[in-house]
This record gives C-alpha cells, structure tokens and sequence, in this order.
C-alpha cells in the first residue's frame, strides 16, 4: 500500500484532498503515487542556483511515469562562503538539520518516494542521510560540478585560484591586479566547484554507493546532459517504487565499500570518512575507521584532479566518468560487482562496458600515482582515536616529518599567524578546539592551508587539527584528531616546541613525549567554557554531538 493513501483516499480524508484541491491539484493526481521532489535551491551557493531547472526536469520526468511530483524546500550552506569566520561553525551541523528537515516533511505528508536534488558538501550527505533512515524509495540527483576557470593559460578553481591567491599574494608572489583577475575567472558558472572537493568527492560516492544514476558524479552543471540525467532519475523513481526498492535495499555494507573503493582511488576529500560513516549509522551499518584504512591499503589511487592535481571534473567526465573507474575497480577484484542501485539493476551491470578513455586522467591499475588509496588513517599517543589525511594531496617530502609544534587555540589565531608570516620551516601547526564539540561544529580550515600552499611551504610545514579540512585542502593536513581538545585528548595538553612526529606510510601520529607526561598534563588541564550561546542550535549541538571517530553523530 502506498503511504500516500493515508491522506489521500476514504471518506475520513475529504479535508486533506480539499486541501490538495486548493493549490490546484485534481482528484486524478491524488490517484498517483506522491513523490517528494527535495529541493536545496537558493540563491547563495554556486552549486545550488540552479536547482530549479534541475528540478523541473526531474518533475517532468515523474509525470512522464505516472506520479504526482510535490516539491518542497531544505536548506543549504555554502561552505566556501562561510569559510574562515564564525560561519563555518554551521556546515557540519547543518547536516544534521537537513536530515531532520526531510524526516519531517516526508513522514508528515505521507510521501512514497523522494528525489533527492542536492549539490554541494554537507547538503547531500544529509538527504542520503535522510533516505536511510526514512527507507521509503529514495534517488539522489546533484547538480553537477562548475566549469574550471581560466586566466593568464592556467586552469582555475576556487582553491587553486582564489583561496591560494590570497597567500601567493600576501607572500608578494603576485600583484593585486592579478589577484583580483584570479578571483574574477575562478568560478565561471554554476554547479559545485570544479575541483575533487567534497562536493564533488560525494556526488561521485553517490554512484558508488548505488544512491544515484551513472554519471552523476562528473557532467557539468551548464550541459544538457545533467538536465536528462535529472528527467531519468524522476522517471526512475517511479520504478522504485513500483518495485518497491528501498535505501536499505542498496546500501548494504557493501555498498559502502565499494563507495570506500573509489573514493580511495579518485583520492577524495577527507571529509568523506565523517560523512560515509554517518550515512552508515542511519542505515543500522556498522562502519569504523579501520575499514577505510583496509580498504586504502590495497586500493591504488589513480587519478590527480584538484586540489592534488591539475585536472578538473570536465576532464574526468570527458575521460569516462565514474562508471569507467567503477569498471576497472570491478575487474581488479576492488569492487563488488553484484550490489544493487537505483537502476533497479547491480552495480556491476550499471558500468559494463564503461572504458577509460584518457588514461593521463584516468591511469590503470598497474600503473597509478600512489600504491594505496587516497585517505589514510593515521593512529598514536596524540590521535588514540584515530586521525585522518589525504595522503594523496600530501608533497613526497612530508609523507614523513618531525617538527616543533606551534600551538593555536582557534582558526583566527593560527590564519593571523600565517598572513603575518611567523612561521618557520620545520613547524608544525597545531590548531585545536576546532573539533566537534569544542568548536561547535568541526571548522574547516581551508583559508590556513591555502595560505600554506600559497606562501609556497606545504613542502616545509604541517598542520594537525582536531577540526577538519575542506575537499580543496592539499599538503601535509591532518584533521579529525581524536579525542578533540574540548574533551581532554592529548591535543589538548600539547605545548609549544613539543616534538611532533608524523609517518603517513606507517600510520603514526605521535608526539614525543612519555605517557605519563601527558597523562600529568592531563591531570593539570581544565575544560573550557562552552563557545556556543545557550538556547542556540550550535549549543545544543555541542551537547548531542560524538567524536569524528564516530562521523560525528548525534546522540542522547
């Protein structure tokens, strides 16, 4: 039986059609499966736009197969614009919000199925969130990646061109004429930014994960081919319901470690490791850190789009897209093929006859850039729980480092730093307090390490943080750092000029010094005041939230 019949059919129900009635619908519509179309369109992110053109196209597409489209609302926050201030509290909290959001208007309104349209970074976590916990049929359908930018013959994105401009800049490497022509052409059209950032690093999971159509990973946001894939993935819901295909149905445990999988080989965001695990949790699926460091270390990473590289999402479309990648993986033994999509069919059958088609973009197995995958997990007495890096963005040179520490309780103090040059080489930065709890919210820290890169130091300094990174970080940045500092763990104890040791090939995050040094230090130290205001969302947030090691969830 449909959900939808209980507001649409039966004597008891007149008052409810009476009010479908009153925005236009007919009684021959309220005959037809409801389909919520979950639109996060607005008019401040880049990625989200254009989303009501996208969700046009899927709405015509559910009418095309028999259904009632009904659009509805959810909000969405741009991370780069809420970078590098109090804003950035918010990104990973909204997740959660989101999530909730749709809970409420699909159980509500007695949905049968949804189409998810998200874009960008903490947004589609969210809905495929949402669709694992409703477990009502549910497709998911992103917006697509920006066009890359171009000034002066080089290829631009947001963080290789404006973010990194800035420390390039306050370095005295370029002028202020040719910094205000990067941030002019960095960012050429709508869609997620150009670069593998989290964004992008997702809506690519999304296909592995089973959630969404091929090709929804890599067609840019301006083509005609995003808007057909958008109509087949509103006629493909219809499918699923008719079949009655639900999220739990296709994302098994499985289906996460195929998604594992390629996110080790496309080398994508660190933030993907938060977020799979949070996807993971709503679905009753046991995932833990240790499962992405398996998976990394006999997963090769064969692709360098931006931030690690120079290509960008048009020049993995054009190369093949994620079906092609997903193929290779399969015939390598990297990848399940038998797991079950939104197709209707298994994933292996999805990408069958998916070939690469540049293999300067897209390298074999045999030969890629680095024997493991993207992420690794890095473990020792500063990060018990367990810390995170993309590996694959990090400089040959710091894959092993040791270096003093210079301690920074907040992002502001560590950025003022940097811009005002009072690093030295050798130094590893330690920005704490940013964690889940402690910030509130987990920033990330992407104005800091752009401005690394940009001052040309990523080859001589290294970041640690209890908070995290954007998709477009790119050096020897370690995040996730757990226990957090607000709770105790031993970032939270560390001094200036401790010695800290970092051994990405063998997974070590330590610093030298005794464990009952820092179990007196530990002793010694006292627990903040709480940074959010009582009685605001980021307050009770701070007092729900776990552990990154954790995704960073919510529980009582």
């Amino acid at each position: 039986m449909l959900n939808s019949r209980e507001v649409t059919q039966g004597a008891p129900r007149a008052p409810h059609r009476s009010l479908f009635y009153a925005m236009g619908y007919l009684p021959e519509d309220l005959e037809k499966p409801l389909i919520g179309i979950v639109n996060s369109q607005n008019e401040i992110i880049p990625g989200h736009f254009h989303l009501n053109d996208i969700a046009q196209a899927v709405k015509l597409g559910v009418s095309a197969a028999g259904g009632t489209p009904i659009e509805f609302p959810v909000i969405g926050i741009c991370d780069g614009i809420a970078m590098n201030h109090s804003g950035m509290k918010y990104p990973l909290a909204s997740r959660e919000l989101i999530a909730d959001s749709i809970e409420a208007m699909t159980i509500a309104h007695k949905f049968d199925g949804l189409v998810l349209l998200g874009n960008c970074d903490k947004i589609v976590p969210g809905m495929l969130m949402a669709a694992a916990r409703l477990n009502i049929p549910s497709i998911y359908v992103g917006g697509g990646p920006m066009l890359a930018g171009r000034y002066n013959d080089k290829v631009l994105d947001l963080v290789r061109g404006a973010f990194e401009g800035v420390g390039s800049y306050n370095d005295g490497k370029i002028t202020k004429d040719e910094l205000d022509k990067i941030e002019e052409y960095s960012c050429p059209s709508c869609g997620s930014c150009a670069g593998l950032f989290t964004a992008n690093t997702m809506n690519c999971l999304a296909e592995a994960l089973g959630m969404a159509l091929p090709r929804n990973g890599t067609i840019p946001a301006p083509y005609g081919r995003r808007r057909q894939l958008a109509k087949r993935s509103g006629m493909q819901i219809m499918e699923l319901v008719k079949q009655n295909i639900r999220p739990r149905d296709i994302m098994t445990l499985d289906a996460f470690r195929n998604a594992i999988s390629l996110d080790m080989a496309i080398g994508g965001s660190s933030n993907t490791v938060l977020h799979l695990v949070a996807i993971a949790h709503m679905a009753n699926i046991e995932l833990d850190l240790d499962e992405f460091d398996k998976i990394s270390r006999r997963v090769p990473n064969i692709t360098k789009i931006s931030p690690s590289g120079t290509h960008t999402m048009e020049d993995l479309d054009r190369a093949g897209g994620i079906p092609a990648i997903i193929n290779m993986l399969i015939k390598g033994g990297l990848v399940k093929p038998d797991v079950l999509t939104v197709t209707g069919r298994t994933i292996g059958e999805n990408v069958s006859g998916a070939e690469v088609l540049n293999e300067s973009v897209i390298r074999t197995l045999d030969k890629p850039y680095l024997k493991e995958g993207g992420i690794a997990i890095l473990r020792g007495n500063l990060a018990p729980e367990g810390a995170v890096v993309k590996q694959s963005a990090v400089e040959k040179e710091m894959m092993k480092h040791t270096g003093a520490a210079k301690i920074f309780d907040s992002e502001e103090e560590a950025f003022a730093a940097i811009m005002d040059k009072k690093l030295q080489k050798g130094d590893v930065v330690v920005i704490r307090y940013e964690g889940p709890k402690g910030c509130p919210g987990m920033r990330e820290m992407l104005s800091p390490t752009s401005a690394i890169i940009g001052m040309g130091l990523e080859k001589d300094v290294a970041l640690l943080t209890d908070g995290r990174f954007s998709g477009g970080t790119r050096g020897p940045c370690i995040g996730h750092i757990s226990p957090e500092a607000s709770e105790g763990g031993p970032i939270a104890v560390l001094k200036d000029g401790d010695i800290i040791e970092i051994d990405i090939p063998n997974r070590i995050l330590n610093v030298k010094l005794t464990d009952e040094e820092i179990k007196r230090r530990q002793a010694n130290w006292k627990k903040p005041e709480p940074k959010a205001e009582e009685g605001t969302y980021l307050y009770r947030y701070s007092k729900l939230v776990t552990s990154a090691s954790k995704g960073a969830i919510l529980k009582i």
